[in-house]
């Protein structure tokens, strides 16, 4: 990052291109029959999206001095779990969305079955890079960050909140419930972006309480935000459709909450988490400027 932080505008822009680069290199179109497959990841993986989570493992690796180049890759493969989780999520069988990230979805800009590869391959593409020695010369390294992301993809991360979250369309969820379902959906892969970029800097597990807090409170936070701007937000902005969640009856912050409770619960939370940073000086700027965003964000 050098010695100045840049902007929380201008650390997104740039993470952006890395990751775009990333992707770019990593799936060049073959002139077979696979094509159709490889662009189908391209429309998925690149030209959109917020980057939240790779902008996390690198802020987070930023602190203790790791090479850019590695936490790039590292962070390209949490957003290559976080792609293939909206390209399945889109499916008819699912949330059954036309649009994300202000352009056709996958399913519709080629066919289900393509979706479903193209999903199924950006999740091998997070392990591949992980295990690649060019993302870290140290093996265990290596299997820390293949742990913390396969961890935070399954049943008791990520893949776990959305099943969740169909069975919130039949049952009446309460708060400790909805918090626990976005803590594995949106959360886990928040806190394992954090908890990468601290693995490629070899802090011990010990020393990470206090970035575990800081992912933690900017995870829900994010996701409270992303129920308020479902009752408030522009679609056009956004890029997907709003408004789902009150449409199939789901509860959420704002419903249970109210709206106003809501808005200032995020913002507490968001408060507690640049103080989980206390101990850290200008190095974990970037942190704190990625919490000020998580609450100020229109998309």
């Amino acid at each position: 990052m050098g010695s100045s932080v840049p902007s929380i505008d201008e650390a997104i822009a740039e993470v952006a291109a890395d990751v775009d680069a990333m992707f770019g290199a990593l799936l060049a179109v073959p002139t077979d029959a696979r094509a159709k497959l490889f662009e189908a990841m391209r429309h998925a993986a690149m030209g959109g999206g917020k980057r939240l989570r790779p902008l996390l493992v690198i802020a987070t690796a930023s602190i203790f001095n790791v090479a850019r180049t590695q936490s790039v890759r590292a962070g390209t493969a949490v957003e290559a779990i976080h792609v293939y989780s909206l390209v399945h999520d889109d499916l008819p069988c699912m949330d059954d969305d036309d649009m994300r990230r202000g352009k056709p979805t996958v399913h519709r800009a080629y066919d289900e079955a393509t979706a479903v590869l193209a999903g199924d391959s950006l999740h091998a593409l997070a392990f591949e890079i992980l295990s690649d020695p060019e993302t870290h010369p140290d093996p265990f390294v290596r299997g820390d960050l293949i742990a913390t992301l396969a961890k935070a993809s399954g049943p008791d991360g990520m893949a776990g909140g959305q099943m969740m979250d169909l069975e919130a369309e039949k049952s009446s969820f309460d708060l400790p419930t909805v918090t626990r379902l976005q803590a594995l959906k949106t959360g886990a892969l928040i806190a394992a972006s954090v908890e990468m970029g601290a693995i490629l800097g070899h802090v011990p597990p010990e020393g990470r309480v206090h970035l575990r807090g800081y992912a933690r409170d900017i995870g829900l936070a994010f996701q409270i935000v992303d129920d308020i701007m479902d009752v408030e937000g522009d679609e056009a902005l956004a890029g997907k459709a709003l408004h789902k969640d009150a449409d199939a009856g789901k509860a959420t912050f704002v419903s249970l909450m109210g709206l106003e409770r809501a808005k200032q619960q995020a913002e507490m939370l968001v408060e507690q988490s640049i103080n989980h940073l206390a101990s850290y000086g200008r190095e974990a700027d970037l942190l704190r400027g990625i919490a000020r965003y998580v609450l100020e964000r229109d998309r």
